[in-house]
């Protein structure tokens, strides 16, 4: 049975049944409605390096697999850092740029990144895109952020990078408390501290999803989000009409923290949610109070976890700061093609010691995690 590479300028190329029925739903980012509505909404410009250019694979007129990918004029909102491998194509008179990446734009979040039902079929898509690749000239493939389900896909010629981020899971805690009650002393004593202050400080929080906010609240969220990017002096690619289109036709999966004082809202978080977790992805304030940041962005996501009965809470990328508050350090990975022999063969010690340095350092983390009652080398969460 012959199998044919398809190329998209477009998601809405791909009907949204055909993707959806790829991929079991329970990760929002890579619903059809999410990445269909970025491109439709003004969140991903040539002009800021994203051309879409998704793949699809073939078989006797069905979609097999797919892939949401997009052609990368720089290394802007990918949370996989290869600016010095950019420099060094320069410097040896090479381009780097455009590179082919298959990702979610500005979501370092693991996720489905090769939508298919067999790991066959993902092999065979991975291999069209790379060959492609190479015909026209890419530089590079690049897998960001992908399962360890779809690890068996890459074979020989994949170079593997690893990172880290702090998520929390539920251990079937009945509420905060509970949680609470399995840190050590000195830690559940700093988090009733942050939380008290924030409720002295006349904070009130609550969680609302995308059907029960109104246009002021989705707006003072988007408020938030444009003024924490221009605090960094980063220019915000999400728009104010993709959170209203996020609020229409994913309803459920859009969470929102805001934080009222006085009548006003002072902080918002913006979250997803999927089939048993939270992702935490932007927060903003006007306000400088002292815990205000960990009560909205950490400790409500947790509450809602509880409440809610989800498993695991992503709060963002980086941040050991996370630690103290029941956060642990769970990899991530990627894999990349360079088309460039040699510059792949030099690349792959580095890669190795890259991912040794990791896993060392998930190691020397999990050695002082929070938790009472928990082994120091767990690595599985609490």
């Amino acid at each position: 049975m012959s199998l044919q590479l398809r190329l998209h300028e477009r998601l809405d190329d791909i009907p949204a049944q055909a993707w959806d029925a790829l991929h079991d739903g329970a990760n929002p980012f890579l619903a059809h409605a999410f990445l269909a509505g970025l491109e439709r909404h003004g969140c991903l410009r040539p002009a800021w390096g994203w051309t879409p250019r998704h793949a699809s694979l073939w078989r006797d007129g069905e979609m097999v697999a797919a892939a949401p990918a997009y052609l990368k004029g720089n290394s802007h909102g990918e949370f996989v850092f290869d600016h010095a491998w950019a420099q060094a194509h320069q410097r040896l008179g090479l381009a780097y740029y455009p590179k082919w990446l298959v990702a979610v734009p500005y979501s370092p979040v693991t996720g489905p990144r090769l939508l298919a039902r067999e790991t066959s079929d993902r092999r065979a898509l991975l291999q069209a895109m790379r060959e492609r690749g190479d015909r026209d000239g890419l530089s590079s493939l690049h897998v960001n952020f992908h399962p360890s389900t779809e690890s068996a896909a890459f074979g020989d010629g994949w170079l593997q990078r690893d990172d880290i981020q702090y998520h929390w899971r539920n251990r079937d805690w009945p509420d905060f408390d509970a949680f609470l009650a399995d840190l050590q002393p000195r830690k559940r004593k700093n988090i009733r501290q942050e939380r008290a202050r924030v409720a002295r400080d006349g904070f009130r929080l609550r969680c609302v999803h995308g059907d029960e906010a109104s246009e002021v609240e989705l707006e003072a969220m988007y408020y938030f989000y444009c003024r924490t990017f221009a605090d960094y002096g980063n220019h915000p690619a999400l728009t104010l009409e993709f959170l209203q289109h996020l609020a229409r036709v994913m309803p459920r999966q859009l969470v929102l923290v805001l934080a009222e004082r006085e009548g006003e809202i002072a902080a918002g978080a913006l979250c997803l949610r999927g089939g048993d977790t939270l992702y935490g992805r932007y927060w903003g304030s006007v306000e400088a109070s002292p815990g205000l940041h960990f009560e909205t962005c950490y400790y409500q996501g947790i509450e809602y976890c509880l409440r809610e009965g989800l498993a695991v809470f992503e709060p963002g990328a980086q941040g050991e700061h996370k630690v103290p508050r029941g956060f642990l350090p769970v990899r991530t990975s990627s894999h990349h093609h360079v088309a460039e022999p040699a510059f792949a063969q030099a690349l792959a010690q580095w890669c190795a010691q890259e991912r040794q340095a990791v896993a060392e350092h998930q190691a020397l983390v999990l050695r002082h995690h929070p938790y009472r009652g928990l082994p120091a080398d767990t690595s599985a969460g609490p």
